[in-house]
């Protein structure tokens, strides 16, 4: 390990982080003001690319055929690490999971390494993914080539805790229609009641619950199930999320909620069709990356709870764990104190853009650029993440 290199690189990552920290909170600032939905990302996506190219990055938009998607590049050294920043934001309540913090805290960590890559024998790449809330950018941007060649994954997410490892579980949406046939008003033994058959699979989905796994979640709601009381409802659709800590878990809950509406259509004699939509992979954590970056964190004042049974139950889902599957990657997550809100909940949106939110950014930026030079310096980490993707 060549210690004074890893120092000279931490010193000039913290002077960076001191004359960029503006620059990153008026990015976070910004894409809080004006949040975009999947894929809608204009806005966000051109104030990060912006940030980037004024910054030493060369930027390429547009990547794999997504509007709203980038890769911002700085360095040419054997090992490419890669940032990964999200903006959408969600329906009504705007960056109430706080994508803004994410996209600065990334920019800031690429733009404090980016003097030091070459240096470092790094890559160091920022992507701009769009779609994490439902749509899955990160998953299309695997598919078609875009995280090719890159040795190890980082980015981190705001929550009202600290956390190096949360359970990040696997997660799949599932759109169900009934088609069924209103018949005449005075014979309703002829109809095929769509609405009947979206009623039992809401039940049919209540009594699985009690079968399915404590790490399990099963969630849903009616989108359509008719329009008066006196008019048999031809049509009727429902959307569910599932959520289980195994990817093949999540395979067998997804067939069991099948069961269910394919069950509901026979009982009523409608006609079913099941979607797919926004499958993601459970997360897989590296060890050595995470605990690198639990160090630097702790140094910069972040403290870590212990993880109780109810803390390791708890789960979200992400498209960065397809990445994780595929990469080498941490998630740690970054805490806010939100004074009792939390994510997706329309009072955590203002604490996102708020000092809590800003120190967020300075801390977790920071911390990500000091722990890229911590692998960067560890020869036998290198080689490992070298090994892994040659």
């Amino acid at each position: 390990m060549d210690t004074q290199l890893r120092e000279q690189a931490k010193q000039s990552v913290r002077e960076r982080v001191a004359s960029l920290g503006e620059v990153a909170l008026d990015l976070s600032h910004r894409i809080h003001a004006h949040p975009e939905l999947a894929f809608e990302e204009h806005s966000a996506s051109a104030a990060l690319a912006g940030v980037l190219d004024q910054h030493g990055f060369t930027v390429t938009r547009g990547v794999a055929d997504l509007p709203t998607a980038l890769v911002g590049s700085a360095g040419g050294g054997e090992l490419v690490v890669g940032l990964c920043a999200e903006y959408d934001a969600l329906p009504e309540i705007g960056h109430a999971c706080g994508h803004n913090v994410i996209t600065a805290a990334a920019a800031l960590a690429g733009m404090a390494l980016a003097p030091s890559a070459d240096s470092l024998g790094l890559t160091v790449k920022v992507f701009g993914t769009p779609a994490e809330e439902r749509g899955g950018g990160k998953i299309i941007m695997l598919g078609r080539g875009v995280f090719d060649g890159v040795h190890a994954a980082l980015m981190v997410h705001p929550t009202p805790h600290d956390m190096v490892r949360p359970t990040i579980a696997a997660h799949c949406g599932l759109d169900v229609e009934f088609f069924g046939e209103t018949p005449p008003a005075m014979a309703p033994e002829q109809g095929r009641n769509a609405g009947a058959a979206a009623t039992l699979l809401e039940v049919a989905v209540g009594l699985l619950r009690q079968s399915i796994r404590s790490t399990d979640r099963l969630a849903g709601y009616v989108r359509s199930a008719g329009t008066a009381s006196n008019v048999m409802p031809k049509y009727a659709a429902l959307s569910f999320s599932l959520r289980s800590a195994t990817d093949e878990r999540l395979a067998e809950l997804i067939g069991q909620v099948r069961r269910c509406a394919e069950g509901a259509a026979l009982a009523t004699g409608t006609d079913v069709e099941i979607r797919e939509h926004t499958r993601y992979g459970a997360l897989r954590h590296h060890a050595g990356m995470g605990e690198y970056y639990r160090t630097n964190a702790e140094r910069l004042g972040r403290v870590f709870p212990p993880v109780g049974a109810q803390d390791a139950e708890r789960s979200a889902s992400t498209d960065f764990g397809d990445v994780s599957a595929r990469i080498p990657a941490i998630h740690p997550l970054v805490g806010i104190d939100a004074q009792g809100a939390s994510n997706h909940q329309a009072a955590f949106t203002a604490y996102c853009a708020g000092p809590e939110g800003d120190r967020a950014v300075l801390d977790a930026g920071t911390a990500l650029a000091l722990t890229i030079v911590d692998i960067a310096t560890d020869p036998d980490l290198r080689d490992e993440l070298m090994a892994a993707r040659p």
